[in-house]
């Protein structure tokens, strides 16, 4: 992993098994303890900006994370909250948009609802497909309605352990709302590094921008791959590791500067 001396970083963050253990029921998920501790050690430096990006509602996460000081981005990133306390949503034509297209697409999710032990989880800008309970007698027909769904135009598609993330606008999803931080937080990908951490597809989306910028990527458990993304096993590991980093930045940074001072 590449920590280039002097340069200051964003560190972006997923929630959900990532600064948060995968528990079965999604309503209990918490910030674990480790990572709590990690995001405050980061935003008390002035070299660091920090994010936590979710698929949640905006207000689901931002009660989930209680750390003061840093960007909390809800619904993939479609609304923001800025460190002085500042929401950001996405504004009047997408809000428009947004009601059309649930009006073409919820009829669809409505057949998807009728499969036995499938939850669907109405977000607003986007639906979560929770198919945890199902038989495998109702794979065949999940998949194929799935499969419809995807062909919808407009949409994107990820998939997370045992759910299926719909953004219901085509231009969302992580990696736009990795960009879209970048500009809320004048801040310029090429020059200034950034640190991503995530789990699920629409994270490894937003890793692999990240790396195409010369950033770091960190793939936190089993769920996905992504060449030259460092690996580690679940939110506590993370913590420790992003410890490691910030250590090893900062020690850097500080030769640097004896270094200039001589």
């Amino acid at each position: 992993m590449n920590c280039v001396p002097g340069r200051r970083s964003l560190w972006v963050f997923d929630f959900d098994g990532t600064l948060s253990p995968i528990v079965p029921d999604r309503n209990e998920a918490r910030l674990h303890r480790g990572c709590d501790r990690m995001l405050r050690s980061l935003a008390r430096s002035p070299w660091n900006r920090v994010a936590v990006l979710s698929s949640r509602t905006f207000d689901d996460v931002v009660s989930r994370v209680p750390v003061p000081g840093i960007f909390i981005g809800g619904a993939s990133g479609l609304e923001w909250r800025l460190p002085g306390g500042l929401r950001i949503g996405p504004g009047a034509a997408s809000e428009t948009l947004l009601a059309a297209r649930r009006r073409a697409v919820f009829p669809l999710f409505e057949e998807i609802a009728s499969v036995p032990g499938v939850e669907i989880e109405d977000k607003g800008w986007s639906v979560a497909i929770h198919y945890r309970n199902t038989s495998p007698r109702s794979f065949r027909r999940r998949v194929s309605l799935l499969q419809r769904l995807k062909n919808r135009k407009g949409i994107k598609v990820f998939r997370g352990p045992e759910v299926v993330e719909v953004q219901m606008m085509g231009t969302g999803g992580k990696s736009a709302g990795v960009r879209r931080l970048c500009r809320l937080a004048d801040w310029d990908p090429v020059r200034e590094r950034i640190v991503y951490a995530g789990d699920d597809e629409n994270d490894a989306v937003a890793i692999r921008w990240v790396l195409s910028k010369g950033g770091v990527g960190v793939v936190v458990g089993n769920r996905i791959t992504v060449p030259h993304a460092r690996h580690v096993e679940g939110p506590a590991d993370l913590a420790r590791a992003v410890r490691d980093l910030e250590g090893i930045a900062t020690e850097q940074t500080a030769a640097k500067d004896r270094g200039g001072a001589a």
